[in-house]
């Protein structure tokens, strides 16, 4: 049932509230909805939802398909939905909470989105101390190798992040690198199983990084948040508690983003 009310509205707008819930409903399909269907979520008659439709089609915010006579979202809403992400303006957001995990962990804190089976690092707030690690904001690395990029691809479905890591070369920069796909598909695994990666040496030697995955309110994973740190502080033994920190700074900042953790955990538990 949509969380919008279809009978009465306290604004009376009851049009408006209906045409929400009606995108809502279309929204939580997988695939085109046929009117019938519509009228049993929405408990509105034929007649209503038709006019609607015919509405909100003359504004592509809906599309028909002339073969089946089912609906589904417009390319409007996409267009509608660039502009207000990109006006969400991500690494404003981020900041607050790289900079609050920076001081929580005292090392490097970076922010990296997935392009093209690399990572793309949008943001970076530098560890205080001498010995602190040197990439920068523009920089790209392997996904496979780096835990900015095992975090995303263990976040996104298991075939995508296949088709992506069969579109790279495996290589090995670093003697701990995983170059094999049975080794990178169990270290995914392990990923999502425990809500962190870890990238142990596997990028730039004697560098060590621990990340979580930040995701939109559709659930999916739109970047990558890390703590990273030389070999000789962050020690294996550390790792656990950088992994609660990371974790909660990736939670805050998808929550931010409209995410609600519980969508993921029913989402697991009908796996």
């Amino acid at each position: 049932m949509s969380q919008y009310n279809t009978k009465s509205s306290p604004y009376k707008v009851q049009v408006l509230d209906r045409a929400l819930a009606l995108l809502d409903v279309l929204a939580q399909q997988r695939g085109a909805c046929g009117l019938a269907d519509m009228c049993l979520h929405l408990q509105l008659n034929k007649s209503t939802v038709h006019r609607l439709l015919m509405v909100l089609e003359q504004h592509r915010l809906v599309e028909k398909n002339p073969e089946t006579g089912r609906y589904r979202l417009g390319l409007k809403l996409f267009e509608l939905g660039s502009k207000a992400v990109g006006a969400l303006d991500l690494q404003e957001r981020v900041r607050p909470h790289m900079q609050q995990l920076q001081r929580e962990t005292g090392e490097t804190v970076n922010l990296a989105i997935l392009d093209k089976g690399e990572v793309l690092y949008l943001e970076k707030i530098d560890s205080q101390s001498y010995l602190r690690i040197t990439a920068s904001v523009g920089d790209r690395c392997p996904a496979y190798s780096t835990g900015l990029g095992k975090a995303i691809l263990a976040s996104l479905p298991e075939e995508e992040a296949e088709k992506i890591l069969r579109c790279v070369k495996l290589q090995a920069r670093t003697r701990t690198t995983l170059t094999s796909l049975a080794a990178i598909r169990e270290e995914l695994r392990t990923t999502r199983s425990r809500g962190y990666a870890v990238d142990d040496e596997e990028n730039v030697e004697g560098v060590r990084c621990v990340a979580a995955a930040v995701r939109d309110h559709r659930g999916d994973p739109v970047a990558a948040i890390s703590v990273a740190g030389p070999a000789i502080r962050v020690t294996k033994n550390s790792i656990p508690e950088l992994a609660l920190s990371v974790m909660g700074s990736a939670g805050a900042i998808s929550g931010e983003l409209g995410f609600k953790t519980e969508e993921l955990q029913e989402a697991n538990a009908k796996k």
